[in-house]
């Protein structure tokens, strides 16, 4: 095809995905508590680590290379009581780059207090591994760990539980035990 069929193709693409995204963002509106709540409780049980029958483990930790995911769950523990100044964070990265600089850009990216991250955890490298995640816009995972958090962690289950059982589906295996 000529440069200029694909060009107004790209031109119809671009202008429907605006289209589409306008939208969307008209059908978000105002959040409300509930809307960050029931949101925040979908995003840890997607992304956080969660208790075993063989590992009981009832506290939130969750990883994630996402900043616009990790605000959103910011936003969740702070709907929660929870300030910024109480979890610990920590950067997972490759051993290849550069931890301290990726650990300064999550701390300006969320505004979190530098002086709550722990030590990096170094991901070695496998060279037969042809990896794509290199470069200056690679700042690796930020892991939120929140301590003293066994009730919140039970309230999420109970979230999750009763949107399970409202949208017809059986409820994991962890909860409701």
């Amino acid at each position: 095809m000529s440069e200029a069929r694909w060009a107004a193709h790209r031109a119809a693409r671009d202008a429907a995905r605006a289209d589409q995204h306008a939208a969307a963002v008209a059908a978000v509106g105002r959040l409300d508590d509930r809307d960050i709540l029931l949101l925040g409780a979908a995003i840890y049980w997607c992304e956080g680590t969660k208790s075993k029958p063989w590992r009981r483990d009832d506290h939130l930790q969750l990883i994630n290379s996402d900043p616009g995911l990790l605000a959103v769950f910011l936003l969740f523990l702070s709907t929660c009581g929870v300030d910024r100044t109480v979890p610990t964070y920590r950067v997972s990265i490759h051993e290849t780059a550069d931890a301290d600089a990726a650990t300064g850009w999550w701390a300006a990216r969320l505004a979190l207090p530098i002086d709550r991250f722990r030590r990096p955890t170094l991901k070695t490298h496998k060279p037969g591994t042809l990896r794509q995640d290199t470069g200056a816009d690679y700042h690796g995972c930020l892991v939120i760990n929140v301590p003293r958090s066994r009730e919140l962690y039970w309230r999420i289950e109970g979230m999750i539980s009763e949107l399970f059982r409202k949208s017809g589906g059986a409820g994991p295996e962890n909860v409701d035990r």
